[in-house]
């Protein structure tokens, strides 16, 4: 009778041990998408899945999810080191009414990169969108050649990162308009705060600020546009720690409110090769905080309100 059970059991364990390593197989290092796919394929280059949400399960960690031709690939979950790459396609397309287009939650402690790229997507929230993209936790998230646009639910961000831990979040050569809320809001929960690099895109016509900073953040904003937004085309303000804010040859035109806003003490912009013109007003500087000039912009003769700090 022994015998029996442990000849039963050891069955179990190389039926179970068997499992294990088919699945394991069955993560690809490289993955596809199609319009003409289906999620029940093994989502190879000549069997794509349908979907971004179907793919992503049969991708390994720190691989990559292709799109073989323009379509919609739909919202996805991510929630381990990954790239998702739309730009053979030219576009690769998320509509996500009502939910948010990309999630990034990476709380797997033994990924250790923790690091994903977004590279030519393009998200439309069709009007009812919550936000485009939203990071809750990723030590890395690059956005690249991407589209995001129509986020007019709530809270209607283009990109929201809300990390709880210290976090990078590289923004470059992506337009970002006509949303509810922000283009850009980086107001991550934790103590350790975040960095931020912004270049080459686009941030028009959404509904809140242009690019928000909040706590911890020290950001660079590198040749882009902040035009047309509703209230402020960069707003920075501080609960803890210190954000600092770099703007250095860009266009910040016609912002309903001010071009640039420190709100609270510790927060500072500081501004060099840059157009400012047609804002409600070019700047304000609310409770100690600071906006300063290098000296080199075109503002129309408009003063910053602060003193240049680190002028050089």
């Amino acid at each position: 009778m022994n015998k029996f059970r442990f000849t039963i059991n050891a069955l179990a364990i190389a039926i179970f041990t068997f499992a294990f390593a088919s699945m394991a197989q069955a993560q690809a290092t490289r993955t596809w998408v199609s319009g003409v796919g289906d999620d029940a394929n093994p989502c190879s280059r000549t069997a794509p899945c349908k979907t971004f949400a179907g793919a992503i399960s049969k991708t390994a960690k720190d691989g990559e999810i292709d799109a073989l031709d323009p379509g919609g690939f739909g919202a996805v979950t991510i929630t381990k080191s990954i790239t998702i790459d739309g730009s053979p396609t030219g576009e690769a397309g998320v509509l996500d009414a009502t939910v948010n287009g990309i999630i990034i939650n990476i709380t797997d402690v033994n990924d250790v990169r923790k690091a994903v790229t977004l590279r030519g997507i393009s998200i439309n929230g069709a009007g009812s969108g919550l936000d485009g993209i939203k990071i809750f936790a990723a030590t890395k998230v690059f956005v690249e050649h991407c589209w995001i646009a129509g986020q007019n639910g709530a809270p209607g961000n283009g990109i929201e990162d809300n990390s709880s831990s210290g976090s990078f979040l590289e923004v470059n050569d992506t337009t970002i308009i006509n949303n509810n809320g922000a283009g850009i809001t980086v107001n991550n929960t934790g103590s350790t705060g975040a960095n931020v690099h912004i270049a080459n895109s686009r941030i028009q016509g959404n509904s809140g600020n242009g690019l928000f900073f909040g706590s911890s953040v020290t950001a660079v904003v590198f040749n882009t546009v902040i035009t047309q937004n509703a209230t402020n085309g960069i707003f920075a303000q501080t609960s803890a720690g210190a954000t600092s804010v770099n703007v250095d040859q860009c266009v910040v035109s016609n912002n309903a409110s001010n071009g640039f806003q420190a709100n609270t003490a510790n927060s500072t912009i500081r501004v060099s090769n840059t157009t400012a013109v047609s804002n409600g007003n070019l700047a304000a500087a609310l409770g100690g905080g600071a906006v300063s000039s290098y000296g080199n912009n075109m503002t129309g003769g408009i003063a910053f309100p602060s003193t240049p700090t680190g002028q050089t």
